[in-house]
């Protein structure tokens, strides 16, 4: 496996591979919003990858916010992991059957509680899918893992973070939500939220670095952000509605070699909730 903290990706080669390696573990991240009418634990419980747990980005969460799935503490992540048999020594691979953004999700997660080993599916269940490879789906039963939990606190950012760099400018904030969201010119999906974006914020659409659910090449991506005026010397904070396609800008940024970027956990469904912060238009 590629170097855990210079790779952000693997390939379905690569995990057919090394499925039965012992210190590799797969896990189902897929998540669905209430409107897409699917059941995220369901369709896992139907089909996964062999051997694959089911890490649920709802319960694995803030249960004392009223904002939605917001990162839990270290002890609840890491007694949540360890019963998943996900834990130190671990060389953890996410997957999705959507378009990468939960997988993402839970490589941020990982990640911020300071698992480095870890990686997401390239292209996901879908093409693993495609590609004719061994599905299962018999309940995986694994064993429990310790986990020592190290948040990295550089990788999360809050309202307060946020607001600060909306009027200083001290980082540049990219939003992942199609441009329609973006812009004010289509409603937002939760009832509450005004539309619009965070002043001085760039759209980049988590859409756009995907081709298929999967990721663009290096230069590609490069090149968008590029275009979006990124200054790669300065320090960025990804948002999108709830923070999870923030991570697809976040992992997108992780491959090109940018490492001074946090997930504003919050994003939109708490910035357009409250009329005190300012919104841009168009």
């Amino acid at each position: 496996m590629p170097q855990s903290d210079l790779s952000c990706l693997v390939s379905t080669e690569w995990l057919a591979r090394h499925l039965d390696a012992p210190d590799v573990r797969v896990v189902d991240g897929s998540h669905h919003l209430g409107n897409a009418g699917r059941n995220a634990r369901a369709e896992y419980e139907a089909e996964h990858i062999p051997g694959a747990v089911f890490f649920e980005i709802d319960d694995i969460a803030d249960s004392t916010s009223s904002l939605p799935h917001m990162v839990p503490s270290s002890e609840k992540f890491a007694s949540r992991v360890r019963k998943l048999g996900l834990g130190d020594g671990n060389r953890i691979i996410v997957y999705d059957n959507s378009d990468l953004w939960s997988a993402a999700r839970v490589w941020w997660m990982f990640r911020l509680f300071g698992h480095a080993d870890v990686a997401v599916l390239d292209g996901g269940l879908a093409k693993w899918k495609a590609e004719g490879r061994a599905l299962d789906d018999m309940p995986s039963v694994p064993r429990e893992r310790h986990f020592t939990p190290r948040r990295d606190a550089t990788l999360i950012r809050d309202v307060t973070d946020v607001a600060r760099a909306s009027k200083l400018g001290d980082q540049q904030i990219i939003d992942a939500r199609a441009p329609g969201r973006f812009n004010g010119s289509e409603p937002e999906p939760r009832e509450g939220l005004r539309s619009g974006h965070v002043p001085g914020s760039v759209n980049i659409c988590y859409r756009d670095l995907l081709d298929n659910g999967v990721m663009k090449p290096e230069a590609e991506l490069r090149a968008i952000f590029d275009k979006a005026g990124l200054d790669f010397s300065r320090p960025v904070i990804t948002t999108c509605g709830s923070g999870i396609t923030a991570a697809v800008l976040g992992l997108a940024l992780h491959r090109i070699g940018h490492r001074d970027w946090g997930l504003y956990d919050g994003s939109w469904t708490e910035w357009g909730a409250f009329e005190e912060l300012p919104v841009a238009i168009g």
